[in-house]
């Protein structure tokens, strides 16, 4: 039977793919030494999904990997009839993991009668019966206070500053950030690099224009110097693009851009492409499809931590001891 069991035998750990991002779901169980429960998914003519599994999860602790790509709400669908199926299937647990959090960008309310459509995929979960979540690099902090259960918070810093580590001289380092709002990771990315000057990029956006910003100048010294422009997502690039074209032009020797979710909407690929970064690193949390990708682009694989974090949990041990108790 698919899973792994404890030391002692009392319990069994079960890792449940969707169909969003396979090779993410493959990966992560490779990682664990175990193999993805067999399970039919497929969608119906006018577009209901249906999912069954192959295998008895009675009594299992069941991990539910789908990365949340485009066609979003489909593959959130998809999640949220998995998770319900499992628990009339009677998994003793079920772990949502979610590599991108959906919906995380409307945490809050800008405007009168607007949704706070993160609060509600929360509460989807725990009403399909989610009983625990885990993410990546959720966009702020506050979203581990929409579920009201345990909400495993993960860090994609060490992985990409380890890479950025050797891709630029650590003498001579500005780490930038893209707004005021993301400052705190900055100083965060800072520390890990080894200490270092921060700036950040002052702009304008339109609540009212998605997607849209305007970068006015740099606050900050990043004359001569290597820049770390880091976010934690990039969606149509604009921003980010914006972002090393100001930092160019403010002085900046080069702009490498770090970022743990490539949601990467067309026209990101060109206009990162174009924009005069040396190179632009994200991680796999989502799958970059080859219409995404372009020369400067890097992806890391994420599989390690969420495999980490899988056999923490299911072992009862911390998950903050993989981030040096800072999750």
């Amino acid at each position: 039977m698919t899973g792994i069991l404890s030391a002692d035998g009392s319990k069994r750990l079960v890792l449940v793919s969707g169909r969003a991002h396979p090779e993410l779901a493959a990966a992560v169980a490779e990682e664990m030494g175990t193999e993805l429960l067999p399970t039919s998914a497929y969608d119906f003519a006018n577009g209901e999904i249906y999912v069954r599994f192959g295998e008895s999860v009675r009594g299992a602790d069941v991990y539910v990997l789908q990365s949340h790509t485009s066609p979003i709400n489909q593959w959130i669908m998809e999640q949220m009839i998995m998770v319900d199926a499992l628990k009339r299937a009677s998994a003793k647990t079920i772990t949502v993991v979610a590599p991108f959090y959906a919906y995380a960008r409307q945490d809050k309310k800008h405007k009168g009668r607007e949704p706070i459509s993160a609060r509600l995929i929360a509460d989807m979960y725990e009403v399909a019966g989610a009983d625990r979540l885990m993410s990546v690099d959720l966009h702020t902090a506050q979203l581990q206070g929409f579920f009201n259960g345990p909400v495993d918070h993960l860090w994609a810093m060490p992985l990409l500053t380890e890479y950025v580590k050797s891709r630029v001289d650590l003498s001579n380092v500005t780490v930038v950030s893209p707004d005021a709002g993301r400052i705190k990771v900055a100083e965060k990315w800072a520390a890990k690099l080894g200490g270092h000057p921060l700036a950040f990029v002052h702009k304008t956006r339109d609540i009212n224009q998605p997607n849209q910003a305007v970068a006015n100048r740099v606050v900050g010294d990043v004359v001569g110097r290597s820049c770390v422009l880091v976010d934690d997502l990039i969606d149509t690039g604009g921003t980010i693009a914006e972002a090393v074209r100001v930092c160019m032009e403010s002085g900046a020797k080069e702009v490498i851009v770090a970022a743990t979710h490539g949601v990467l909407s067309d026209p990101a690929a060109q206009r990162l492409q174009d924009s005069g970064a040396k190179e632009v690193v994200v991680t796999d949390t989502l799958p970059i499809t080859q219409d995404k990708r372009f020369e400067k682009l890097t992806v890391l694989s994420i599989a390690p931590l969420l495999a980490r974090a899988i056999e923490e949990v299911f072992a009862d041990g911390s998950v903050t001891s993989l981030f040096e108790g800072n999750s």
